[in-house]
């Protein structure tokens, strides 16, 4: 176990096209985290976020440490941001060996973004269209067969379970459906009062084949902040501190479509990693918060974490096991189909909420124990979290 613990979280307002500068949506999430920590400005002193400052994608990453550093008029003396490492989990997983190694004892980790103000008619915020030179990487096999955007991408995962494994439409959508059920529970949720049916998914507009809108989560601006303290230093703030007994990251192939197995992500090897580095076992798990920048992405991180076996996952979900009231619940804010998309760090937060029973209405009764998937593709980071 990591001499680190998550002491708190904060989240700003989040909306579609609320015009509002990001550093705005930013410090409200990490004064909201600092007062919930029971910390002060002055008691920062690292500072981590994902990816790092990106001018070239607007919206998708337009703050970075230095920017935010200055803004919130912190002292900091360790700090990191890289878009290269376990995923979005990476500033957290930084922060957590940073804290356990005396570099900093109190990390504000950061992710703030405004996707959805800086998009336009023809124009995604994240759509990687290369400057219009010569193609190179992973995407010089994707961007001329026209597969510009990441659902095409994920598109490929789901039509290989389907072919696979028998999986339906109908079965992603259970998800869909139960998340946008969740998300009538939190009030920070972009679709909070505008609940789902699994006929509206089934209509709903196709993207790429066999995923619909629907299946794809929603760009928003919004900022989310955890903090993360040295374990001595977690026992004066505010809130029991919420351990960290675990976590794995995975690097797998550099690509989306040149895999051996279009069955799984990377999230198989860092879900296997994470039980092998804890005495707790996917039995313990109360909550399950996955990354789901689309739908088919959670049925894998199910498998992946080991709580069913390869290929079952679409059917895991539709035999209710993911609900609130079933086996595992899980992305149980609405997860970013519901509540919007920031990256996995709704997720962590949503984990925090459950585990300090702040919940209300969608709260999981008596959780103690959650697990954290970030990444989809070839990038993966997992997180074990516990409060005694």
């Amino acid at each position: 176990m990591l001499s680190a613990a998550i002491t708190g979280i904060g989240m700003s307002k989040l909306g579609r096209n609320t015009g509002r500068p990001c550093v705005d949506l930013l410090a409200d999430a990490a004064f909201e985290a600092m007062a919930d920590a029971g910390l002060t400005r002055d008691d920062i002193d690292g500072l981590t976020t994902y990816p790092g400052k990106h001018d070239n994608s607007p919206g998708m990453s337009p703050l970075g440490c230095t920017e935010v550093r200055e803004a919130l008029g912190l002292r900091t003396r360790w700090h990191s941001s890289s878009a290269e490492g376990p995923a979005q989990m990476s500033p957290v997983m930084i922060a957590a060996m940073a804290v356990s190694t005396g570099q900093a004892r109190h990390v504000l980790c950061f992710r703030a973004l405004t996707e959805s103000s800086s998009q336009s008619a023809g124009r995604r915020a994240s759509v990687p269209t290369g400057s219009g030179g010569r193609v190179g990487g992973w995407l010089q096999w994707l961007l001329p067969m026209g597969a510009f955007a990441a659902a095409t991408w994920a598109a490929q995962f789901a039509q290989r379970r389907m072919h696979e494994f028998g999986a339906t439409r109908e079965m992603l959508g259970a998800q869909c459906v139960l998340q946008r059920a969740n998300a009538q529970g939190n009030p920070r949720a972009v679709f909070h009062g505008k609940p789902m049916t699994m006929d509206d998914y089934l209509d709903a507009r196709m993207i790429a084949d066999p995923l619909s809108m629907l299946d794809c989560d929603i760009p928003i601006d919004g900022a989310c902040v955890v903090i993360v303290s040295a374990a001595d230093a977690a026992r004066d703030c505010r809130k029991p501190p919420i351990s960290i007994p675990a976590m794995s990251a995975a690097l797998d192939r550099d690509s989306w479509d040149q895999r051996e197995d279009l069955t799984q992500m990377a999230a198989l090897d860092a879900g296997q990693d994470l039980w092998r580095r804890t005495d707790f076992a996917p039995a313990d798990v109360d909550v399950a918060a996955v990354y789901d920048g689309f739908s088919v992405f959670v049925p894998m991180w199910l498998e992946g974490l080991g709580f069913c076996a390869r290929g079952e996952g679409e059917a895991f979900i539709a035999a209710g096991h993911t609900a609130l009231n079933g086996r595992l619940p899980t992305n149980t804010g609405g997860g970013q189909l519901s509540a919007g998309r920031l990256h996995g760090f709704g997720h962590l937060h949503e984990a925090c909420v459950q585990l300090w029973g702040e919940g209300g209405t969608r709260q999981v009764a008596a959780a103690q124990t959650a697990v954290v998937g970030m990444g989809g593709g070839p990038l993966a980071g997992a997180m074990l979290l516990h409060r005694a």
